[in-house]
C-alpha cells in the first residue's frame, strides 16, 4: 500500500503541475503518513542527504560556469570555431557545434551553453541566411554535450546517487565521458552538415589560413585551459574533485577578470546570484530525493522493477533498450538532476545485474537526461533556444529529427559498445 501511495501521489502531483522538488517531498510525506511512521524521518533523510562533503563541488562548478557565461568567453570561442570550419558548406552551423562543445567543456551546463552561444550564433546564422529552426536545432543539440564535460556538476550528482549501490569515482566517470562526448560532437557535426547540404546553404569564402586559426585559438586558450586544469589536477593527484571545482572558480575569475578583463562588477553579481539560485535548487532536490530514495529502498522498488522487466524479457540488450526508453520518457517530464537522483537507484542495479558497468550506465544516464533537456514539456534548453531564435517550439520540432536521430545513434553506441565508455578509464586509471 505504501508503495502505491508513493507512486500515485508523485505522479498525481507532477500531472497537477507541482514543481518536481515539492512533488517528491510531498509524496514522501504522504508515504510516511500511510506507513504510520513519524514525519521527522523525511527531514532527517533530507538533512543527511545534503551533509556530504563532496557536494561542495557542485556550487563551485556551477559558479565557475556562470563566471564563464558572463565573462565573455563565448565570443572568443566563436571566433576560433569560425576560423576553423567556417569556410565549408553550412560552415556557421558546424562552427556552432564546435563552439558549443568547447564552451560546454568550460561551463559544464547545457543551459548556460545555449544562453551564451545561442545569443551569439543564432542571430548571426539568421543574418547570414540560415533558417531559424536550423540555427536553434544546431545550438540546442550541440549544447547537450556540456552535460558530459569535466566541469559538469551532473557528473558529481550521479556519483553521489550511486552511494550504497556501486562504487563510481568522480574521476572515473569524468574520463569515461570524454570519448562519448567526442562521439556526440561528431554526430552533431554530421547532422549539421547533412541538413546544410540538403537545404543548399552557401559556403563563406576561402579558408582563412592556419595562422589566423592559431591566433583565434590563442585568444580562446586561457578559457579552454580550465578543462586541462581539472583533468590534469585530478589525474596527477594534486587535488581532489572538490578542490578541482574550487580551482575552476579561481581560474575563471583570473581569466575573465584579469586576462580578458571582460567581467564587469554587474555581471559578477549576476553570476553570483544565478549560481546561488541553481545551487539551492540542486541541493533541495538532492535532500528531498534522499528521502524519496529511502522509501524506494525500503519497499524494494529496484528489485520489483527488475522482476517486472524480467517477466517481459531476460535478454540484456532488450533490458537496456527498455531502460533507455523509460529514462527518455521520464527525462521529458523531469529536470536532469531529478531524473538522475530518482532513477539511478532503480535502474543501475538492474543494468548491473545484466552486465553493464556502473560507469557505462552513468554515461548512458547522462546522455538520456541531456536529451530530455531538448524535449518538451520540460525541454529547458529548447525553450531558451527558441526564445533567442524568435521561433515556436512546434516549428523547431518539425525539423528536429536529423539532429535527434544523430544523438540517438550516439546513445545506442554508448549503450551497446562498452569500450566507448570504459576503454579510456581502463587505460588511464590502471596506471
Amino acid at each position: 500500500m505504501e508503495l502505491t501511495v508513493l507512486a500515485l501521489s508523485f505522479i498525481a502531483l507532477l500531472v497537477l503541475g507541482v514543481p518536481v522538488a515539492f512533488s517528491i517531498g510531498l509524496a514522501s510525506v504522504a508515504t510516511i503518513m500511510a506507513a504510520g511512521l513519524p514525519t521527522a524521518v523525511v527531514f532527517q533523510k533530507m538533512v543527511g542527504g545534503m551533509q556530504v562533503f563532496s557536494f561542495l563541488a557542485i556550487p563551485f562548478f556551477v559558479f565557475a560556469g556562470e563566471l564563464m557565461l558572463y565573462g565573455g568567453i563565448a565570443d572568443r570561442i566563436v571566433r576560433f570555431a569560425n576560423s576553423l570550419v567556417g569556410h565549408v558548406r553550412g560552415g556557421l552551423g558546424m562552427s556552432n557545434v564546435i563552439g558549443c562543445t568547447l564552451f560546454g567543456g568550460v561551463a559544464g551546463s547545457p543551459l548556460a551553453d545555449v544562453s551564451a552561444m545561442g545569443s551569439v550564433m543564432i542571430p548571426l546564422m539568421k543574418k547570414e541566411g540560415y533558417h531559424a529552426d536550423y540555427a536553434v536545432n544546431v545550438t540546442t543539440h550541440a549544447a547537450l554535450v556540456g552535460a558530459l564535460m569535466p566541469t559538469s556538476h551532473n557528473i558529481i550528482i550521479f556519483t553521489l546517487a550511486t552511494t550504497g549501490i556501486a562504487s563510481v569515482s568522480v574521476l572515473g566517470l569524468i574520463v569515461a565521458c570524454l570519448v562519448p562526448a567526442l562521439i556526440l560532437t561528431l554526430c552533431n557535426l554530421s547532422a549539421a552538415y547533412y541538413v546544410a547540404v540538403k537545404r543548399g546553404y552557401p559556403t563563406r569564402g576561402a579558408f582563412v589560413g592556419w595562422y589566423q586559426v592559431a591566433v583565434a585559438f590563442a585568444a580562446a586558450l586561457p578559457g579552454l585551459l580550465i578543462i586541462a586544469i581539472i583533468l590534469g589536477g585530478i589525474l596527477s593527484g594534486v587535488f581532489t574533485a572538490t578542490e578541482s571545482a574550487a580551482t575552476a572558480v579561481l581560474w575563471a575569475l583570473l581569466v575573465t577578470g584579469l586576462v580578458y578583463r571582460s567581467l564587469s562588477w554587474k555581471n559578477f553579481l549576476k553570476a553570483c546570484a544565478k549560481a546561488c539560485k541553481t545551487t539551492g535548487v540542486v541541493l533541495l532536490l538532492i535532500g528531498i530525493s534522499s528521502a524519496f530514495g529511502y522509501f524506494m529502498a525500503l519497499y524494494e522498488v529496484p528489485q520489483k522493477t527488475g522482476e517486472l522487466m524480467s517477466t517481459v524479457t531476460q535478454t540484456p540488450w532488450m533490458i537496456f533498450l527498455m531502460v533507455n526508453v523509460l529514462l527518455f520518457l521520464l527525462g521529458t517530464f523531469l529536470d536532469m538532476a531529478a531524473t538522475i537522483l530518482i532513477c539511478t537507484p532503480i535502474f543501475l542495479p538492474i543494468c548491473a545485474h545484466y552486465g553493464m558497468d556502473p560507469m557505462q550506465f552513468g554515461v548512458m544516464m547522462l546522455i538520456n537526461c541531456a536529451l530530455g533537456l531538448n524535449t518538451p514539456p520540460v525541454g529547458t534548453t529548447q525553450f531558451v533556444g527558441c526564445a533567442i531564435g524568435g521561433i515556436s517550439v512546434g516549428e523547431v520540432m518539425r525539423s528536429i529529427w536529423p539532429f535527434y536521430g544523430a544523438l540517438l545513434i550516439a546513445l545506442m553506441l554508448v549503450t551497446y559498445v562498452p569500450a566507448f565508455s570504459l576503454w579510456l578509464p581502463g587505460l588511464v586509471l590502471s596506471k
